[in-house]
């Protein structure tokens, strides 16, 4: 049995699908077997039985409600990470947008942390912050950026390939592609302590998925833990938070951030739809528009102890660098990447997306590429140039992803 913030676990059945058939034959084999390609939400193929374990106990924790007596809040976003992360399945994305707003003040970008910023919480535990309960956008604000939710498949393959792979994509886009090359966002990881290249979120601010639990964990759901100790304060009022924080920090032991991080890190990658004539088509059409420049194919993994990890090669389609996206982008600024920067969308897992674009301002495909604009600017101008019978194959592989 294992603790976190004083409850018990105990083992409960899924319909998380053939992952259980394939832990219940590890159970009876000892080792990894064949099975079907995994489907969204299942594990990566060829987990052991310790490491199936890892997965169910990191998702169960993926899908248990906070209450305030765990310490949620006092402001936060959701009461559980499986309420925002659930399209199609656990593990997903939403179309659940979230706040952050600033200011520029002085030429430089101010996150406005004396008003709760840059990231509103739109929850509150008990009357914190009145009859609506939940932060609001202060008026002194000039910048105010939607974000959606983004999906997790596939993540522990991203979070595995070194940082000298993304920064050698880097220069090779500066020598061939110097008008649209990107740039790595070089960020403090907090669960290192090393400076490391961003990857993960719209503007590629945080390194690893272990960094990335912890921040979710506090900055969606008010839980402090060992990477990220201090209590958001509700509105930035430290009055407030001194009357509404009555859990002892760190409110997880860091138990809770470490499932979170190995559900993450085992959780396979979307699986790929019916490779067509049309679908081969559309991708050579694809690459032809310059788009596989930033949303670069194909990635490989470094060394990992968890085989199913190991020097694997993947299709998420984004070179995970910064791009500048001119009017595309959300006037927010993070780590090293200005407010016109973002991180190339992972294309991977697009069939189960109903709205697209850092903001979901986009119901399909062709309006999300349409409102391409700075560095993808030319790729977009060529796609409007685009006959019928081209604009259909070049969906159908999008589609296919």
């Amino acid at each position: 049995m294992r603790t976190s913030r004083g409850r018990g676990w105990q083992p409960r059945f899924t319909t998380c699908g053939s992952w259980i058939i394939f832990g219940l034959a590890m159970l009876l084999t000892g080792s990894a077997i064949a099975v079907a390609p995994p489907k969204f939400g299942d594990p990566l193929s060829g987990l052991k039985k310790d490491e199936m374990d890892l997965f169910s106990e990191g998702r169960e924790d993926f899908m248990e409600e906070e209450t305030p007596e765990d310490g949620l809040g006092p402001v936060f976003n959701n009461v559980s990470c499986a309420a925002c992360h659930s399209n199609p399945v656990v593990g997903g994305d939403s179309n659940i947008l979230e706040t952050r707003f600033g200011r520029i003040k002085r030429t430089q970008f101010d996150a406005m942390s004396e008003f709760g910023g840059s990231l509103i919480q739109s929850q509150g535990i008990g009357d914190c912050l009145g009859k609506n309960n939940g932060e609001k956008v202060p008026p002194q604000a000039t910048i105010v950026a939607q974000r959606k939710t983004t999906p997790l498949f596939g993540l522990g393959l991203v979070d595995n390939v070194p940082d000298s792979l993304l920064d050698e994509i880097a220069e090779h886009q500066k020598r061939n592609y110097p008008g649209i090359a990107g740039t790595a966002n070089r960020v403090k990881d907090v669960a290192s302590g090393q400076d490391r290249t961003g990857r993960f979120g719209w503007k590629a601010q945080v390194a690893t998925l272990l960094t990335f639990s912890g921040d979710a964990y506090l900055n969606e759901m008010g839980i402090t833990n060992p990477l990220f100790p201090t209590e958001n304060a509700p509105q930035g009022d430290d009055k407030l938070l001194a009357k509404y924080d009555m859990v002892a920090d760190p409110e997880d032991d860091g138990t809770g951030v470490h499932n979170f991080n190995n559900f993450m890190t085992l959780l396979a990658p979307p699986p790929r739809g019916s490779i067509t004539k049309d679908v081969r088509e559309g991708e050579e059409i694809f690459t032809s528009l310059g788009c596989a420049i930033c949303h670069h194919p194909t990635l490989t993994t470094g060394p990992s102890s968890i085989p199913a990890l190991n020097n694997k090669t993947f299709q998420p389609f984004s070179d995970f660098l910064l791009h500048d996206m001119g009017s595309l982008g959300d006037g927010i600024e993070q780590g090293g990447a200005t407010g016109s920067q973002m991180r190339t969308a992972p294309l991977w897992g697009l069939s189960v997306r109903t709205t697209f674009l850092h903001d979901g301002r986009a119901s399909n495909l062709p309006d999300a590429i349409l409102a391409h604009d700075g560095q993808g600017l030319t790729a977009q101008k060529l796609y409007t140039r685009l006959k019928s019978s081209e604009l259909a194959k070049l969906i159908a592989f999008l589609k296919s992803l």
